[in-house]
């Protein structure tokens, strides 16, 4: 616990081994208290993604995983998940925690009109039926900031944008109002402008809410702006951890002052963006 906040999330020794035997997540170890913005940095192969899957107990078949993670989640007790049976973990994604991943087309179904999706989860977890689910579903696109969007619920994902796509799947993971979010790379397949409108939407998102945030990415310009805590990985293993002011500001390991260096370069455009979004 760090002041009044409560523990949610607690990560020991977490390894993730591939079916060949090679070591994907090696001794990965954390806390995230609840309502706290937690980084996990690095580039691709890195663990980072791989790390959060079993955080969920989503790692593909084969995949063996040991250590420990435990959630504390408020209504659901202290849960293991390393080692617990499907019908447990299912009933903690959604309510403990729900993702957002980098492609939302991977995560929406094509043939499946957008309202009927963000419907499901509210519908299931929720009970809501007829007019109070159809409510329910224009108040997370509204949530979302989603213009028009009863068009939106009629459409299907490949009739809108990329950016709606993203704010759709977004909707969703919210629509259970998770203790944890998990963000594996949301912005990393939009362009700059989109990205930060994005970045800036989970930013407020996550303060409404009072949720805590686990956010992935390759960038530290983009981590740095929505987290408090940033652990770098490389390589599947921890590197470098601390606030985010102490890593950009005195980065001791080399990878991670190679980071810095490509975030500065990076940071203005966003900078800019960001600033203007939240102008009043």
């Amino acid at each position: 616990m760090t002041g009044d906040r409560a523990t949610l999330l607690a990560v020991a020794g977490l390894h993730v081994r591939s079916p060949e035997g090679r070591d994907l997540v090696s001794d990965v170890s954390f806390t995230l208290d609840a309502g706290e913005r937690l980084g996990l940095i690095g580039e691709s192969g890195s663990g980072k993604s791989m790390t959060a899957l079993a955080i969920t107990g989503l790692t593909p078949p084969g995949m063996a995983v040991s250590g420990s993670v435990v959630f504390d989640a408020p209504g659901l007790g202290r849960t293991e998940v390393v080692g617990a049976g499907e019908r447990r973990l299912t009933s903690l994604r959604g309510r403990a925690t729900s993702t957002v991943f980098q492609e939302p087309l991977t995560a929406l179904d094509p043939l499946m009109r957008v309202g009927r999706q963000v419907a499901e989860p509210l519908r299931r977890r929720r009970g809501l039926r007829g007019r109070a689910l159809d409510a329910a579903v224009t108040a997370a696109l509204e949530e979302v900031r989603l213009p028009d969007p009863e068009r939106i619920a009629r459409a299907y994902p490949h009739e809108i944008s990329g950016g709606q796509r993203q704010r759709v799947a977004i909707a969703m993971a919210l629509a259970c109002d998770p203790a944890l979010l998990i963000a594996d790379e949301p912005t990393t397949a939009l362009d700059v402008t989109v990205q930060a409108d994005v970045l800036a939407l989970l930013d407020g998102l996550v303060r409404e809410r009072g949720m805590a945030l686990l956010f992935i990415s390759h960038d530290l310009a983009v981590v740095s702006r929505i987290a408090e805590r940033v652990i770098v990985l490389k390589n599947g293993a921890a590197v470098e951890s601390g606030s985010v002011d102490d890593v950009v500001n005195a980065p001791r390991h080399p990878y991670t002052r190679q980071l810095v260096g490509s975030a500065r370069r990076l940071d203005s455009a966003l900078d800019d963006v960001l600033d203007d979004w939240r102008a009043p």
